[in-house]
């Protein structure tokens, strides 16, 4: 029996993972509002799954106050921070306006790493003024509420991407990062899905932080 030769054309080359850091200030050029889920919006989830009736609870200065610090993604240390997942959610996202690569093949690219809060989540912490806010919304059954809730204003952060640069160079990352910016993360963003967009948690990138 003949044995064909293979062809050199036929042989796939698979080059080496190079795995690089990159940290990148950037600054926000509209105030981020967070949203983090209350004890109380967690609570009402678990009730309509378990088919209890929910009671909408008065609100008092008491838990108004508590409404404002659950709205908020604390650290271990007392800092304010935002979810790592969120940036790179806009950053893969911004694939979409250029042909470097497909969102699926990003997303197992390139990382954003966070400090862990008490949960577990990864957080950026965020540098920045916090403001109070009260928000007029409409829930999903159209009746009005009130939010309350933080945003920063003005705001900061450093993000550390871990990237394979063997696929996708330090100054694509940085590409990405700022389209996505555009996008903007946090509430009422331009990105933000159906009715709920708007002009804030829009960022870009200030410069490349010294390792």
């Amino acid at each position: 029996m003949a044995i064909k030769k293979q062809s050199t054309s036929d042989v796939v080359e698979i080059k080496g993972i190079v795995i690089q850091v990159l940290d990148l200030m950037i600054v926000g050029d509209t105030p981020l509002i967070t949203h983090a889920w209350s004890s109380k919006a967690r609570q009402m989830m678990k009730d309509k799954q378990a088919g209890k009736a929910t009671t909408r609870i008065k609100r008092t200065a008491e838990n108004i106050e508590q409404e404002y610090q659950e709205s908020v993604y604390w650290l271990a240390d007392g800092q304010a921070g935002f979810p790592a997942a969120a940036f790179k959610a806009a950053t893969v996202g911004a694939c979409r306006q250029y042909d470097i690569m497909p969102m699926t093949k990003a997303k197992t690219v390139l990382f954003i790493e966070g400090q862990l809060d008490a949960q577990g989540n990864s957080l950026i912490p965020i540098n920045g003024v916090m403001q109070r806010r009260e928000d007029m919304v409409r829930l999903e059954t159209g009746v009005a509420d009130i939010r309350y809730r933080y945003q920063f204003w003005p705001w900061r952060a450093t993000l550390r991407v871990r990237f394979n640069a063997s696929v996708i160079t330090p100054e694509q990352i940085v590409n990405l990062v700022n389209a996505g910016g555009l996008g903007g993360v946090g509430e009422w963003r331009p990105s933000a899905p159906k009715s709920s967009t708007g002009d804030y948690g829009r960022v870009h990138v200030e410069a490349q932080a010294p390792q």
